[in-house]
């Protein structure tokens, strides 16, 4: 069954390279970054890895955790680290999940039969700190993830769940938001007192918050 916008991430168990988690108290009121990689010792996987080890400061000064998983097991990633480590400069810093039996790989519906039958596709899932799923992002095998881009909407994710905005095309944090159209006017002097560029009545730009 497939995992949408708002729905409770489902919980699970599982061995891990950082041991045994319980994927929600693991999470606690954090934010949570959990993606899947279609096979250990391959290297499209080995060169995301790597780039998402480098990223530990920007996800943790998000307060965002992050997790990894494919159905391989925890010796196997293990093992593969080291060659991460040795081709990307750096190894993973964050819990990679064995899932040989494939439990939470079919409980997130990350294998597509069609592209591979034993190999889980590129998902990404980004989690709220009350569990519900904020976005879903997937990925063929032969294309590496841009994980620049999934700190870009962790950023428009928590600037417009705090305020009442939405970021446009191309937004990068920092660049002007929209008010959003439910909030009238009179509203929106209230919180943005410097006013806006009103382009249209239901595009009305202002700076971020």
């Amino acid at each position: 069954m497939a995992i949408r916008l708002g729905d409770i991430a489902p919980d699970f168990t599982a061995e891990t390279t950082e041991g045994t988690i319980s994927f929600h108290n693991w999470k606690g009121d954090s934010w949570a970054v959990l993606f899947s990689h279609p096979k250990d010792f391959t290297p499209v996987c080995t060169t995301e890895l790597g780039y998402t080890a480098r990223l530990a400061e920007e996800f943790a000064a998000r307060n965002v955790k992050v997790i990894g998983l494919s159905c391989d097991t925890v010796e196997d990633h293990l093992a593969w680290s080291r060659d991460i480590e040795d081709t990307q400069g750096i190894g993973p810093n964050f819990p990679m999940i064995g899932d040989a039996d494939r439990a939470v790989a079919d409980l997130y519906d990350m294998i597509h039969p069609r592209a591979s039958d034993t190999m889980t596709v590129r998902s990404v899932f980004v989690i709220g700190p009350d569990n519900t799923v904020k976005l879903t992002i997937t990925y063929p095998a032969s294309t590496g993830r841009n994980f620049d881009e999934v700190l870009r909407v962790i950023d428009s994710l928590q600037l417009t769940a705090a305020k009442k905005v939405a970021t446009p095309v191309n937004w990068q944090n920092g660049d002007d938001v929209i008010i959003v159209p439910a909030l009238s006017n009179e509203e929106a002097a209230e919180l943005f007192p410097g006013g806006w560029d009103e382009q249209k009545p239901y595009l009305r730009v202002v700076s971020q918050p």
